[in-house]
Protein backbone atom coordinates (compact mmCIF):
# COMPACT_ATOMS: atom_id res chain seq x y z
CA UNK A 1 0.00 0.00 0.00
CA UNK A 2 1.46 3.44 -1.00
CA UNK A 3 1.80 6.07 1.89
CA UNK A 4 -0.75 8.67 1.95
CA UNK A 5 -0.05 12.28 0.71
CA UNK A 6 -1.23 15.33 2.36
CA UNK A 7 -1.07 18.80 -0.22
CA UNK A 8 -1.30 21.44 2.32
CA UNK A 9 0.09 23.82 -0.58
CA UNK A 10 -3.44 26.17 -0.59
CA UNK A 11 -2.66 27.45 2.72
CA UNK A 12 0.23 29.35 2.22
CA UNK A 13 -2.19 32.08 0.38
CA UNK A 14 -3.84 32.52 3.56
CA UNK A 15 -1.00 33.54 5.94
CA UNK A 16 -0.81 36.80 7.62
CA UNK A 17 -4.08 37.75 6.24
CA UNK A 18 -7.11 38.23 8.28
CA UNK A 19 -10.36 36.48 7.37
CA UNK A 20 -13.87 36.92 7.66
CA UNK A 21 -15.16 37.37 11.17
CA UNK A 22 -18.25 35.36 12.59
CA UNK A 23 -19.69 38.00 15.58
CA UNK A 24 -22.50 36.71 18.24
CA UNK A 25 -25.68 38.42 16.94
CA UNK A 26 -26.51 39.87 21.03
CA UNK A 27 -24.18 41.22 23.79
CA UNK A 28 -23.08 38.32 26.28
CA UNK A 29 -26.17 37.09 28.79
CA UNK A 30 -25.44 36.60 32.29
CA UNK A 31 -27.11 32.92 31.81
CA UNK A 32 -24.51 32.18 28.57
CA UNK A 33 -21.69 32.82 31.15
CA UNK A 34 -23.80 29.98 34.05
CA UNK A 35 -24.69 27.90 31.10
CA UNK A 36 -20.74 27.82 30.33
CA UNK A 37 -19.71 26.86 33.57
CA UNK A 38 -22.55 24.44 34.21
CA UNK A 39 -21.45 22.35 31.05
CA UNK A 40 -17.25 23.58 31.91
CA UNK A 41 -17.86 21.72 35.40
CA UNK A 42 -16.54 24.88 37.47
CA UNK A 43 -18.74 25.85 40.41
CA UNK A 44 -16.91 28.87 41.22
CA UNK A 45 -19.40 30.96 42.27
CA UNK A 46 -18.01 34.61 40.78
CA UNK A 47 -20.00 32.85 37.63
CA UNK A 48 -23.57 32.00 38.45
CA UNK A 49 -24.32 32.91 41.68
CA UNK A 50 -25.54 37.02 41.30
CA UNK A 51 -25.48 37.54 45.39
CA UNK A 52 -22.20 36.20 45.93
CA UNK A 53 -21.25 38.17 42.87
CA UNK A 54 -22.18 41.11 44.11
CA UNK A 55 -19.86 41.12 46.57
CA UNK A 56 -16.87 40.61 44.94
CA UNK A 57 -14.44 42.82 43.48
CA UNK A 58 -16.15 43.09 40.01
CA UNK A 59 -19.43 43.80 41.91
CA UNK A 60 -21.77 41.17 39.47
CA UNK A 61 -21.15 38.40 37.53
CA UNK A 62 -18.33 38.20 35.63
CA UNK A 63 -17.22 35.56 32.97
CA UNK A 64 -14.11 32.92 33.61
CA UNK A 65 -11.22 33.42 31.78
CA UNK A 66 -12.08 30.48 29.62
CA UNK A 67 -14.95 32.15 28.42
CA UNK A 68 -13.38 33.90 25.38
CA UNK A 69 -13.35 30.34 23.33
CA UNK A 70 -16.66 30.70 23.08
CA UNK A 71 -16.76 34.17 21.66
CA UNK A 72 -15.62 32.51 18.10
CA UNK A 73 -17.53 30.49 15.38
CA UNK A 74 -15.02 27.59 15.66
CA UNK A 75 -13.88 27.90 19.53
CA UNK A 76 -10.46 29.05 18.12
CA UNK A 77 -9.72 26.72 14.93
CA UNK A 78 -10.98 28.81 12.61
CA UNK A 79 -7.75 30.79 11.53
CA UNK A 80 -6.20 27.56 12.15
CA UNK A 81 -8.28 25.77 9.53
CA UNK A 82 -8.07 27.74 6.08
CA UNK A 83 -7.04 26.41 2.75
CA UNK A 84 -7.78 22.93 1.41
CA UNK A 85 -6.13 19.76 2.28
CA UNK A 86 -7.82 16.94 0.45
CA UNK A 87 -9.23 14.18 1.59
CA UNK A 88 -8.16 15.51 5.87
CA UNK A 89 -10.22 15.76 8.74
CA UNK A 90 -8.80 17.82 11.55
CA UNK A 91 -8.61 17.63 15.55
CA UNK A 92 -7.95 20.16 17.88
CA UNK A 93 -3.91 20.12 18.95
CA UNK A 94 -3.43 22.89 21.65
CA UNK A 95 -3.99 26.03 22.47
CA UNK A 96 -1.67 29.45 23.79
CA UNK A 97 -3.80 32.30 25.56
CA UNK A 98 -2.48 35.60 26.80
CA UNK A 99 -4.56 37.39 28.63
CA UNK A 100 -4.09 41.25 28.94
CA UNK A 101 -6.28 42.28 32.21
CA UNK A 102 -10.03 43.52 31.20
CA UNK A 103 -12.97 40.73 31.89
CA UNK A 104 -15.96 40.13 30.27
CA UNK A 105 -19.65 40.58 32.01
CA UNK A 106 -22.99 40.65 30.59
CA UNK A 107 -23.96 43.33 28.14
CA UNK A 108 -20.52 42.71 26.47
CA UNK A 109 -20.08 42.15 22.99
CA UNK A 110 -17.04 40.54 22.01
CA UNK A 111 -15.53 40.47 18.60
CA UNK A 112 -12.56 38.42 17.10
CA UNK A 113 -9.82 39.10 14.78
CA UNK A 114 -8.52 35.89 13.41
CA UNK A 115 -5.11 35.86 11.01
CA UNK A 116 -3.85 32.79 9.99
CA UNK A 117 -0.36 32.30 11.10
CA UNK A 118 1.90 29.42 10.00
CA UNK A 119 2.22 25.48 9.68
CA UNK A 120 4.65 22.81 9.44
CA UNK A 121 4.07 19.43 8.13
CA UNK A 122 5.70 16.22 10.12
CA UNK A 123 4.92 12.62 9.91
CA UNK A 124 3.47 10.51 12.61
CA UNK A 125 2.25 7.78 13.72
CA UNK A 126 -1.57 8.02 13.76
CA UNK A 127 -1.73 8.85 9.99
CA UNK A 128 1.41 9.41 8.14
CA UNK A 129 2.01 13.12 6.91
CA UNK A 130 0.46 15.78 9.28
CA UNK A 131 -0.31 19.25 8.94
CA UNK A 132 0.20 21.05 12.28
CA UNK A 133 -1.50 24.67 11.49
CA UNK A 134 -1.50 27.68 13.30
CA UNK A 135 -3.74 30.21 14.04
CA UNK A 136 -4.35 33.79 15.78
CA UNK A 137 -7.57 35.04 17.73
CA UNK A 138 -7.32 38.63 18.83
CA UNK A 139 -10.69 38.93 21.21
CA UNK A 140 -11.96 42.78 22.08
CA UNK A 141 -14.60 43.80 23.71
CA UNK A 142 -16.60 47.15 22.63
CA UNK A 143 -14.32 49.20 23.76
CA UNK A 144 -11.64 48.03 21.65
CA UNK A 145 -9.78 46.75 24.89
CA UNK A 146 -7.75 43.74 23.56
CA UNK A 147 -8.86 40.94 26.41
CA UNK A 148 -7.05 38.24 25.29
CA UNK A 149 -5.11 36.44 22.59
CA UNK A 150 -5.50 32.73 21.55
CA UNK A 151 -3.15 31.29 19.20
CA UNK A 152 -4.81 27.69 18.45
CA UNK A 153 -2.81 24.54 16.92
CA UNK A 154 -4.87 22.35 14.71
CA UNK A 155 -3.82 18.55 13.20
CA UNK A 156 -5.25 17.83 9.81
CA UNK A 157 -4.18 14.20 8.16
CA UNK A 158 -5.82 11.95 5.50
CA UNK A 159 -8.93 10.68 6.73
CA UNK A 160 -8.05 7.08 5.55
CA UNK A 161 -4.57 6.98 7.12
CA UNK A 162 -6.38 7.60 10.36
CA UNK A 163 -9.10 5.44 10.14
CA UNK A 164 -6.42 2.83 9.07
CA UNK A 165 -4.75 3.37 12.38
CA UNK A 166 -7.78 3.35 14.32
CA UNK A 167 -7.92 0.94 17.15
CA UNK A 168 -8.88 -2.34 17.28
CA UNK A 169 -10.55 -2.48 20.61
CA UNK A 170 -11.49 -0.36 23.37
CA UNK A 171 -15.29 0.20 21.77
CA UNK A 172 -16.97 0.01 24.76
CA UNK A 173 -17.07 2.28 28.01
CA UNK A 174 -15.28 1.44 31.38
CA UNK A 175 -17.60 0.25 33.79
CA UNK A 176 -17.87 2.33 37.03
CA UNK A 177 -19.56 0.27 40.35
CA UNK A 178 -21.45 2.47 42.58
CA UNK A 179 -18.63 2.46 45.13
CA UNK A 180 -16.25 3.85 42.26
CA UNK A 181 -18.97 6.73 41.56
CA UNK A 182 -19.01 7.58 44.84
CA UNK A 183 -15.07 7.83 45.80
CA UNK A 184 -15.06 9.69 42.72
CA UNK A 185 -17.69 12.56 44.01
CA UNK A 186 -15.55 12.78 47.04
CA UNK A 187 -12.43 13.45 45.28
CA UNK A 188 -14.31 16.16 42.97
CA UNK A 189 -15.33 18.17 46.25
CA UNK A 190 -11.94 18.30 47.44
CA UNK A 191 -11.11 20.47 44.69
CA UNK A 192 -14.74 22.64 45.13
CA UNK A 193 -14.41 23.05 48.49
CA UNK A 194 -10.81 24.46 47.66
CA UNK A 195 -12.78 27.15 45.50
CA UNK A 196 -15.45 27.56 48.57
CA UNK A 197 -12.19 28.05 51.39
CA UNK A 198 -10.72 30.61 49.32
CA UNK A 199 -14.20 32.66 48.63
CA UNK A 200 -13.53 36.43 48.41
CA UNK A 201 -10.18 35.93 49.81
CA UNK A 202 -6.41 36.77 48.30
CA UNK A 203 -3.97 33.91 47.36
CA UNK A 204 -1.13 35.77 48.26
CA UNK A 205 2.09 35.42 46.46
CA UNK A 206 4.16 35.49 49.52
CA UNK A 207 2.96 32.33 50.52
CA UNK A 208 3.49 30.22 47.51
CA UNK A 209 6.06 27.39 47.67
CA UNK A 210 8.13 26.46 44.73
CA UNK A 211 7.52 22.87 44.25
CA UNK A 212 4.37 22.11 46.17
CA UNK A 213 1.09 20.50 44.38
CA UNK A 214 -1.58 22.20 43.35
CA UNK A 215 -5.14 20.48 44.16
CA UNK A 216 -6.32 17.80 42.73
CA UNK A 217 -9.00 18.18 39.67
CA UNK A 218 -11.65 15.17 38.55
CA UNK A 219 -14.11 15.26 35.80
CA UNK A 220 -16.08 12.56 34.89
CA UNK A 221 -16.93 9.85 33.68
CA UNK A 222 -17.14 11.28 30.57
CA UNK A 223 -20.26 10.48 28.76
CA UNK A 224 -22.27 11.67 25.12
CA UNK A 225 -24.41 13.53 27.54
CA UNK A 226 -21.75 15.56 29.38
CA UNK A 227 -20.29 16.24 25.52
CA UNK A 228 -23.11 17.64 24.32
CA UNK A 229 -23.84 19.85 27.07
CA UNK A 230 -20.09 21.40 26.76
CA UNK A 231 -21.21 21.49 23.04
CA UNK A 232 -24.37 23.48 23.46
CA UNK A 233 -22.65 25.73 26.11
CA UNK A 234 -20.55 27.48 22.77
CA UNK A 235 -22.50 30.37 22.39
CA UNK A 236 -21.90 29.53 18.23
CA UNK A 237 -23.75 26.51 18.71
CA UNK A 238 -27.17 28.21 19.18
CA UNK A 239 -29.10 28.50 16.32
CA UNK A 240 -29.34 32.27 15.03
CA UNK A 241 -27.24 33.51 17.51
CA UNK A 242 -24.11 34.24 14.98
CA UNK A 243 -23.68 36.62 12.00
CA UNK A 244 -21.65 33.46 9.83
CA UNK A 245 -19.25 33.69 7.91
CA UNK A 246 -19.98 33.19 4.06
CA UNK A 247 -16.56 32.06 3.22
CA UNK A 248 -16.87 28.82 4.88
CA UNK A 249 -16.86 25.40 2.95
CA UNK A 250 -16.25 22.53 4.49
CA UNK A 251 -15.50 20.31 0.93
CA UNK A 252 -13.26 23.11 -0.20
CA UNK A 253 -11.20 22.81 3.28
CA UNK A 254 -10.71 18.62 1.99
CA UNK A 255 -12.93 17.22 4.83
CA UNK A 256 -14.31 13.93 2.81
CA UNK A 257 -17.56 14.41 1.65
CA UNK A 258 -19.47 11.59 4.61
CA UNK A 259 -18.16 14.21 7.12
CA UNK A 260 -18.60 17.71 5.34
CA UNK A 261 -22.06 19.00 5.95
CA UNK A 262 -23.31 21.98 6.36
CA UNK A 263 -21.29 23.63 10.14
CA UNK A 264 -21.78 27.17 10.49
CA UNK A 265 -23.23 27.74 6.96
CA UNK A 266 -25.75 30.49 7.17
CA UNK A 267 -28.12 29.81 3.94
CA UNK A 268 -28.57 25.81 5.87
CA UNK A 269 -29.14 27.72 8.88
CA UNK A 270 -32.21 29.77 7.59
CA UNK A 271 -33.63 26.60 5.94
CA UNK A 272 -32.93 24.26 8.82
CA UNK A 273 -30.30 24.91 11.75
CA UNK A 274 -30.45 20.96 12.71
CA UNK A 275 -27.83 20.29 9.49
CA UNK A 276 -25.52 23.35 10.49
CA UNK A 277 -24.82 23.31 14.44
CA UNK A 278 -22.27 20.27 14.67
CA UNK A 279 -24.38 18.25 16.80
CA UNK A 280 -26.24 16.11 14.12
CA UNK A 281 -24.02 16.59 10.87
CA UNK A 282 -20.68 17.67 9.64
CA UNK A 283 -17.34 16.89 10.76
CA UNK A 284 -18.10 17.39 14.85
CA UNK A 285 -20.38 14.76 14.94
CA UNK A 286 -17.64 12.09 15.36
CA UNK A 287 -17.76 13.39 18.78
CA UNK A 288 -21.21 12.51 19.71
CA UNK A 289 -21.75 9.56 17.68
CA UNK A 290 -18.94 6.57 18.03
CA UNK A 291 -19.80 5.58 14.54
CA UNK A 292 -18.60 8.56 13.13
CA UNK A 293 -15.69 9.02 15.65
CA UNK A 294 -14.42 5.37 14.60
CA UNK A 295 -14.60 7.11 10.60
CA UNK A 296 -12.07 8.98 11.71
CA UNK A 297 -9.81 7.10 14.26
CA UNK A 298 -11.07 7.38 17.45
CA UNK A 299 -12.69 4.69 19.12
CA UNK A 300 -15.51 6.08 20.61
CA UNK A 301 -17.22 9.41 21.73
CA UNK A 302 -14.76 11.78 22.35
CA UNK A 303 -14.57 15.34 23.84
CA UNK A 304 -13.43 18.86 22.55
CA UNK A 305 -10.30 19.92 22.63
CA UNK A 306 -11.48 23.39 23.06
CA UNK A 307 -13.22 22.09 26.23
CA UNK A 308 -10.34 20.60 27.58
CA UNK A 309 -8.52 23.68 27.48
CA UNK A 310 -11.10 25.38 29.25
CA UNK A 311 -10.66 23.00 32.06
CA UNK A 312 -6.93 24.19 32.17
CA UNK A 313 -7.68 27.43 32.33
CA UNK A 314 -10.41 27.22 34.85
CA UNK A 315 -7.73 25.06 36.64
CA UNK A 316 -5.23 27.56 37.15
CA UNK A 317 -7.65 30.29 37.64
CA UNK A 318 -9.78 28.92 40.23
CA UNK A 319 -6.50 27.96 42.78
CA UNK A 320 -5.66 31.54 41.61
CA UNK A 321 -8.94 33.12 43.24
CA UNK A 322 -10.82 36.35 43.03
CA UNK A 323 -7.73 38.87 43.11
CA UNK A 324 -5.44 36.38 40.82
CA UNK A 325 -4.86 35.68 37.00
CA UNK A 326 -3.81 33.77 34.72
CA UNK A 327 -1.59 36.10 32.51
CA UNK A 328 -0.27 33.46 29.69
CA UNK A 329 -0.65 29.75 29.29
CA UNK A 330 0.40 26.96 26.78
CA UNK A 331 -1.07 23.78 26.09
CA UNK A 332 -0.68 20.39 23.94
CA UNK A 333 -3.35 18.36 23.59
CA UNK A 334 -1.93 14.64 23.27
CA UNK A 335 -5.72 12.84 23.44
CA UNK A 336 -9.21 13.10 23.53
CA UNK A 337 -11.49 12.29 26.48
CA UNK A 338 -13.48 9.46 25.93
CA UNK A 339 -16.65 8.08 26.75
CA UNK A 340 -16.53 6.38 30.00
CA UNK A 341 -13.10 7.98 30.84
CA UNK A 342 -12.37 10.20 33.90
CA UNK A 343 -9.85 13.13 33.78
CA UNK A 344 -7.59 13.60 36.53
CA UNK A 345 -5.60 16.66 36.35
CA UNK A 346 -2.55 17.42 39.16
CA UNK A 347 -0.26 20.59 38.78
CA UNK A 348 3.14 21.55 40.55
CA UNK A 349 4.28 25.76 41.57
CA UNK A 350 7.86 25.31 39.23
CA UNK A 351 8.78 28.86 39.98
CA UNK A 352 7.62 32.13 41.77
CA UNK A 353 9.20 35.56 40.32
CA UNK A 354 8.85 39.02 39.68
CA UNK A 355 8.22 40.10 35.70
CA UNK A 356 9.73 43.13 33.66
CA UNK A 357 6.00 44.93 34.35
CA UNK A 358 6.25 44.35 38.45
CA UNK A 359 3.92 42.13 38.49
CA UNK A 360 3.95 39.31 41.41
CA UNK A 361 4.49 36.17 39.19
CA UNK A 362 3.61 32.23 39.51
CA UNK A 363 4.48 29.66 37.16
CA UNK A 364 3.00 26.64 37.68
CA UNK A 365 2.43 23.73 35.09
CA UNK A 366 -0.80 20.87 34.66
CA UNK A 367 -1.18 17.56 33.34
CA UNK A 368 -4.56 16.00 32.39
CA UNK A 369 -4.35 12.06 32.50
CA UNK A 370 -7.63 9.17 32.17
CA UNK A 371 -7.69 6.56 35.08
CA UNK A 372 -5.21 4.65 33.46
CA UNK A 373 -2.69 7.30 33.74
CA UNK A 374 -2.75 8.00 29.53
CA UNK A 375 -1.54 11.43 29.27
CA UNK A 376 -4.04 13.89 27.50
CA UNK A 377 -2.91 17.40 27.82
CA UNK A 378 0.04 19.30 29.76
CA UNK A 379 0.22 22.84 30.12
CA UNK A 380 2.36 25.79 31.87
CA UNK A 381 1.12 28.60 32.48
CA UNK A 382 2.51 31.84 34.58
CA UNK A 383 -0.40 32.98 36.94
CA UNK A 384 -0.48 37.02 38.62
CA UNK A 385 -1.15 36.92 42.79
CA UNK A 386 -1.22 39.70 44.56
CA UNK A 387 1.83 40.93 47.11
CA UNK A 388 1.04 40.90 50.52
CA UNK A 389 1.01 44.78 51.38
CA UNK A 390 4.53 46.21 53.44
Amino acid sequence: MSSPTLDCSDIDQYLGKPIQPARMVEPIANNDIRRWVQAMHYPNRLHYDAGYAAQSRWGGLVAPQSFAVTMDCGHGSAPACVGGIPNSHLLFGGDEWWFYGPRMQGGDRIWNERIPFDYTVKDTKFAGPTCFQRGDNFYYNQAGDLICKQRSTTIRYNQEAGKDNAPTDGFDDPVWTDEDLESLEARKMEWIQMLHDLGHDRRWWDDVTIGAALPERVIGPHSIVSFTTEWRAYTFTQWGGTHRRTDLDMEALGFVKEMAGHENDPVMEAINPEFTDGAYFGPSRGHLFPRWARFIGMPRGYGYGASMGAWITDYFAGWAGEWGMVRHSACNYRGPALTGDITVTTGTILDKFVDEEGRHMVQVDCRLMNQAGVTLATAKAEVELPKKPA
